[in-house]
Parts: C-alpha cells; structure tokens; sequence
C-alpha cells in the first residue's frame, strides 16, 4: 500500500537538518515507489550541507543519493522487487545517452539533488523503473549495505571503464583508504590489475588495504614526490616491473594535495583518472602529457546499465561490503554528518528509516 506522505529528514537550508512529512507524489507512468532499507552517507552530502555546493533544486530540500529498498507500489511487475536506485539517472533520449556517455547526460536527475525535494533520507522515494537496478539473489548480504553501490562502488567501477582498465595493468589510488577509494581498489584488483599501490594518509585504514586488493602501500606524509618514487621504483624492481610506464593512477581524494601528488606521479603513457572533486585549483605544465605521451582523464558517476556488473563483484566477493560500512538509525543523520565532517568515521555509514 502506498503511503500518502514521505517522512524525511529535509535540509532546510545548508546546516539545518529537520524531520519532516512530505507529500507523496503523483505517480508517472512507468514509476514505483520505492521503501528505502538505506541510505549512504556521502562527501557529496557534506558539500551541500557544510560547504556551500548548491543543489540544483533549491532548499528545503531531502539529501542523500546512496539508496536501497524495495518496490512498493507503481509498475505491477516491480512490486515486491528489491532494487538499487542509481544515483545519477540520465534522461535516456538524449545524444549522450544514445551514444553511451548517459552518466553525462545533461538532463540526468539525483535523488538528493535533481529530483525535487526528495532524497534518500527518508521513508520512500519515487523513480522510474527502468531505471532501477533489480537485485535478484543478495544471499546474505543485507539490503541495506547495497546502498552503497549506488554511487561509491560504481563510481570507481565507472572510473576503470573511463581509464579502460584491462588484467595485467598498473594502478595507482591516491586517498586508497576513503569511502570511494577503498573500493577503487579492491574494483581495481576485481578486474585483474597484476599490481595496486594505495596510497593515503590515514595509516592505520591504509594498512588494512593489503588484505583488500592493495599489493602495497605508501603514508605520503612527510614525503616529497621524489621519495615517494622511489618507494615506488623498489617495489617495481622487487616484482620485475617496469616502475615508469603505464601506471593507471585514480585520484579519489579531490584534495589539493592529492591531486597535486596524482599530476607528480604520471610519467611516460600513463592515465590519470579523476575521481574525486574538491574546489581548489590546481596548475600542471600541460606539455608534459606532449611529452610523456600521457592522459587526463575526467569521470563522473556511472550509467544504470552498468549497475548489474557491479552488483555481480558484490555479490561474488571481489567486491567487499560488510568491513567497510555500518549502519545506524536515521534519527542520528545530525550527530553522523558531523561525525563525517570531522573525520571521526571509520566506516562509510548507512542510514536505515526508523521514523
């Protein structure tokens, strides 16, 4: 049965949070209304609420685009389906969309940001189903941590398909131990890269990559550029590896220093993918891709048709989940942004309706 209203947790304007009802809205044809299980703490989110990043629909507005649930009402063949809800959701008409390069689309909707008021935190959400991503045997894996499919673990897939990714390859992740760029690599090691170095400055998190895809990794704390090719020239000649081409680097921090370290390491015919996005500036001699034969590469979400092969590395353990999320009642949203804020997580936290 669908419920007249949606109960959410609205932000009213950027660093007010307030529990709310909204109306339901008329149904389209081809939507279902979708009974959320989660719903993902993104950096995005903090954008909006902390740093002043507009939405494209003003505030009051719902956040949070990492959703999970299950098929309520709308399209009778959809009712009782459990479904990922993408986070970027293209238009489908489009010449971006037509031609492939629909994560682009110049019309797409976000829950959280395009989608009107609504947003993944709270009760229920409305959205096309063609869209949505079926999930059709998740065995034990709870519903809920595959919300976080929806746009931290396909980004990264997103991004290797962008930076075309092959088994055998060379890879890079600068920020190898945040919420996206723990599954930039254990997605790089899913697809077959021979080698994974993972870089970040939170050590003990960055340790604990070796046992999820990272074959090394380096603190780049304190460390110049140089230094930190030579730890990676060692580690080349300990595996009988060519340490200065080909590398496949993926920027996940968005940070200046991040990406400022990413453009230092890029030599002769590597890609450098971003990833992740940050405000500041960054300068680079762009004659240096002239001579190094190299790219630079720009990615951005992940189209809908893409989610099923995602969803297979989750399910079939490539892809790891569980020792890297944590869920919490959505009554905490205040105190797990501003956890999230500070730097406090260590997890990526999910947030399950309990209104």
């Amino acid at each position: 049965m669908i419920p007249e209203f949606i109960d959410t947790w609205q932000m009213k304007e950027p660093g007010t949070l307030t529990k709310t009802r909204v109306p339901m809205p008329a149904l389209a044809a081809g939507d279902v209304v979708v009974k959320i299980a989660g719903c993902g703490v993104c950096h995005t989110d903090l954008s909006y609420f902390y740093m002043g990043v507009p939405t494209v629909q003003k505030p009051p507005l719902s956040l949070g685009h990492e959703i999970s649930g299950t098929v309520i009402g709308g399209e009778a063949s959809m009712i009782g389906k459990e479904v990922i809800v993408p986070a970027v959701i293209p238009c489908g008409e489009c010449e971006l969309c037509k031609t492939g390069r629909g994560n682009r689309c110049l019309a797409q909707k976000m829950p959280g940001n395009s989608m009107g008021i609504y947003g993944g935190f709270s009760s229920h959400i409305v959205c096309q189903a063609k869209f949505l991503c079926v999930i059709d045997n998740r065995g034990a894996t709870p519903l809920e941590h595959l919300s976080v499919v929806a746009d931290a673990v396909t980004t990264p897939y997103q991004a290797a398909l962008r930076g075309d990714l092959k088994p055998g390859d060379k890879v890079i992740v600068v920020g190898a131990a945040g919420g996206v760029g723990s599954f930039m690599v254990q997605t790089a090691k899913g697809m077959g890269a021979k080698a994974v170095i993972g870089i970040d400055i939170n050590e003990e998190k960055l340790q604990s990559m070796t046992g999820f895809g990272a074959d090394f990794v380096i603190n780049p704390k304190g460390k110049s550029v140089k230094e930190i090719k030579e730890l990676i020239k060692a580690f080349c000649k300990e595996k009988g590896l060519a340490a200065n081409t080909g590398w496949k680097i993926f920027e996940v921090t968005g940070s200046k220093p991040g990406q400022e370290l990413a453009l230092g390491l890029l030599s002769f015919t590597g890609k450098l993918i971003v990833v992740g996005y940050g405000t500041d500036e960054t300068s680079y001699m762009l004659s240096k891709l002239m001579a190094f034969d190299a790219e630079i590469i720009g990615t951005w979400g992940c189209p809908p048709d893409k989610y099923p092969g995602v969803l297979e590395m989750c399910l079939d353990g490539r892809i790891q989940l569980g020792p890297f999320v944590e869920t919490r009642p959505m009554s905490q949203i205040e105190q797990v942004f501003d956890e999230a804020h500070h730097g406090k997580l260590k997890r990526r936290v999910i947030l399950t309706p309990d209104f």
